[in-house]
């Protein structure tokens, strides 16, 4: 048996890959119950993510020097193949020989002589291919050079990825291990740059922000926390865009602290007392631009985790009326260990069946969604997601948007909101819902795209609408 942290972040990440099937499960619960197996969490963590998120570019690397497709590889050895690549091309740091050797090593534990040297002639094969691996992008062959960042790539001595011009679609399907339909989608939307920076965004390695619990804590008192226990972090002083024009009065803290330590939550001072939430900048912006009051009684309709509900508690001062709900009965729980970690009173949780039936002052609709502005964290969509998905992902929305319009009093609102960037899911569907429900109208509405510039951040979509 082998003994707890003696394997390598390698061996880890090549037994995650092994169970895992993007269409079907998810690499955080596999990986999580091997961690404890590994010193190297915080490397295992990162291998398996990047490799996930990388894997299609990756399986073109691979085929093109093993000069057979991936499906004629053996899949145990194939993902020895691919963790040692994607180190290779996106770990610059790393020294060659450290990785084509201990990925020989792995594949001896698990195969066969023959099988080992295949690893080791394909690895080979791939190292001798690469001209250099870290180029500036700006000094790169845009065919030959996969990128690692919006300042560098990896640079073959052939080409990898078709020619950006001829196909801005193929190249950015290619290069970012993406649908060309999600592409095609975006080119449509956005301009080629802004679509440039949305796939860096969502294969970025994110950032961890958190939001002090303001009714116990201010953001410097818990930043002297973080600073006495050598806590390497960053405070946020303003998470509130300027498009958004929300005005907040001098007394209110709108900032977030970004955590650096490779540490895990639960072990930063403060977790356990309840004196902050992690929450990304993005998915805190809904909040701000609903603006509620603690005279309010409020509805969460999709409430779990419980990160916005917990966030409409704060900005009351715990005084607002606030009812928790949500179809899955299991997530809900979640929604009660938040509300009792944070010491919050205002919340009461009710099942999904048993919603008062009364009027709101406002409905938060933190709707199911694709997911498509969070492909850096929820990494396995971008092979689950397609136009069949969204559609009925569309239908599913409005049915909770007219669903929640039945539960507004007059010029109450309702807080629509999701981790989308697809117009379907977001501005055409509240266009369509205006359209049909005269008595509502738009009040705001704010769409965030996925950035890696500066202070990276999530992309999503938040509208309030208010009945008449």
């Amino acid at each position: 048996m082998t003994s707890q942290g003696s394997k390598t972040a390698r061996q880890i990440a090549t037994a995650v890959l092994n169970q895992f099937d993007p269409k079907h499960n998810y690499a955080a619960p596999i990986l999580s119950k091997m961690l404890q197996q590994t010193n190297e969490k915080q490397r295992a963590t990162d291998l398996v993510f990047g490799t996930i998120r990388n894997r299609i570019v990756i399986d073109d690397v691979i085929t093109q020097f093993a000069d057979c497709p991936v499906e004629r590889i053996q899949p145990r050895l194939l993902n020895i193949i691919r963790v040692a690549s994607f180190e290779l091309i996106y770990s610059p740091q790393t020294p060659e020989y450290s990785i084509v050797n201990e990925a020989v090593s792995v594949a001896k534990a698990l195969a066969a002589k023959k099988q080992t040297g295949f690893v080791n002639a394909v690895l080979l094969q791939i190292t001798r291919h690469i001209q250099n691996r870290r180029i500036p992008l700006s000094q790169a062959n845009p065919k030959k050079a996969i990128p690692q960042s919006t300042a560098t790539g990896c640079q073959f001595d052939t080409d990898i990825l078709p020619a950006p011009e001829a196909s801005p679609t193929d190249y950015l399907s290619t290069a970012f291990s993406l649908p060309k339909w999600l592409i095609t989608d975006w080119l449509n939307e956005f301009s080629l740059e802004q679509v440039r920076q949305i796939c860096f965004a969502g294969n970025r390695r994110p950032s961890i922000y958190i939001r002090p619990n303001t009714l116990t804590i201010t953001t410097q008192q818990l930043a002297k926390k973080f600073s006495q226990a050598d806590i390497d972090f960053e405070i946020i002083p303003d998470v509130i865009p300027a498009e958004a024009e929300i005005r907040i009065s001098n007394n209110v803290d709108a900032s977030m602290i970004k955590i650096g330590s490779p540490r895990a939550i639960t072990e930063l001072p403060g977790f356990t007392e309840g004196l902050f939430t992690i929450q990304d900048i993005t998915a805190s912006l809904p909040a701000w631009l609903l603006e509620p009051q603690p005279e309010w009684t409020i509805l969460d309709l999709c409430a779990a985790p419980g990160t916005k509900t917990t966030q409409l508690a704060e900005l009351t001062e715990d005084s607002a009326k606030i009812i928790a709900t949500d179809i899955d009965a299991e997530r809900l729980k979640s929604v009660e260990e938040n509300i009792i970690r944070l010491g919050i009173t205002c919340v009461n949780i009710v099942p999904y069946g048993q919603i008062p039936n009364s009027k709101f002052d406002c409905v938060l609709l933190d709707v199911p969604c694709s997911n498509t502005g969070v492909l850096a964290k929820r990494i396995e969509i971008r092979y689950r997601i397609n136009t069949e998905a969204i559609k009925q992902l569309s239908q599913t929305q409005g049915n909770l948007l007219t669903a929640a319009a039945k539960m507004i009093r007059p010029n109450g609102k309702i807080c629509y909101s999701t981790c989308s960037i697809q117009k379907a899911e977001n501005s055409r569907l509240i266009k369509d819902f205006l359209l049909k429900n005269p008595c509502f109208e738009l009040e705001s509405e704010l769409l965030t795209l996925p950035s890696v510039n500066g202070i990276d951040h999530d992309g999503g979509y938040v509208a309030i609408i208010a009945r008449k």
